[in-house]
């Protein structure tokens, strides 16, 4: 949760002062509705430093100077980004929220894309696009090296209609199915993993979306899934940033879509 990273003493070994650190922020929410956009994962961003020992995501960005954080004796604000809250449908369909911001330092990952009722929102990975062919949301927005997530895959009409999926940190949302296929929903982007914390896990999955042949899963890492035949969507995991499900084909008044899941950040370093 947020609060202060307190450093009270600095190490004499300045590479040392150069810290890990993992900072990701809340989902996106999916719509709420029949076959409407889905949840992006919040932003991920990472940095290993070469004296802390463990295996970073394929997203280390070391190699870039502006993302690296030197700490001295001082406290750092810690903000933790909510995932955006799930929404109900009424009798029109309600477009999902982003998620928020985390922050440490002067590192920010940007919130994930919420799923909407046309086009996916963009964020730190996009919403997956609504069916009428809308597109998903961009990913890596605004942009960061390396990139702090992806796209989020189109819907599809064609003789039935799906949603496409979120994007995750590790891949873009699946697009819905036309034919063969037809109104299939787009799998989530799958999230990254990382042993930060001494073990690896998965984070930042994208929503799934929903279609006339039934719901999609959420991206590894948290992703919730889409409803099935007009049942909720699912929740993405608590502090992984993952992007909520859509509601399920055939979601009528009161069907709530699932909510963004809370993002995380993690600091770890070698202090002598």
């Amino acid at each position: 949760g947020p609060g202060s990273f307190t450093v009270s003493n600095a190490s004499a070994t300045a590479p040392e002062n150069i810290v890990s650190y993992l900072v990701i922020a809340g989902g996106g929410s999916g719509a709420a509705g029949c076959r409407v956009g889905t949840g992006g994962a919040g932003g991920f961003r990472e940095v290993k430093s070469p004296t802390t020992p463990y295996t970073a995501s394929p997203l280390d960005g070391y190699a870039t100077p502006a993302n690296l954080v030197t700490v001295t004796a001082q406290a750092y604000p810690i903000t933790v980004g909510g995932g955006g809250p799930a929404v109900t449908q009424t009798p029109s369909f309600v477009s999902g929220n982003n998620g928020n911001n985390s922050t440490f330092s002067s590192i920010t990952s940007t919130g994930g894309g919420a799923g909407t009722t046309t086009s996916g929102a963009p964020g730190g990975s996009g919403g997956g696009g609504s069916h009428n062919n809308q597109p998903g949301g961009a990913g890596n927005t605004p942009p960061v090296s390396p990139p702090q997530g992806n796209n989020g895959g189109a819907g599809n009409y064609c003789v039935n209609a799906g949603s496409g999926g979120g994007g995750g940190a590790g891949a873009v949302g699946q697009v819905a199915a036309g034919q063969p296929v037809p109104g299939r929903g787009g799998d989530g982007g799958a999230g990254l993993a990382t042993s930060i914390t001494g073990s690896s896990v998965t984070r930042a999955g994208g929503g799934g979306g929903a279609g006339d042949q039934g719901p999609r899963s959420g991206g590894s890492g948290g992703g919730g899934a889409a409803g099935n035949n007009g049942t909720p969507g699912v929740s993405g995991t608590i502090n992984t940033g993952s992007g909520g499900g859509t509601s399920g084909h055939g979601s009528v008044v009161g069907t709530s879509s699932g909510g963004g899941g809370s993002g995380i950040v993690v600091i770890r370093y070698k202090f002598q």
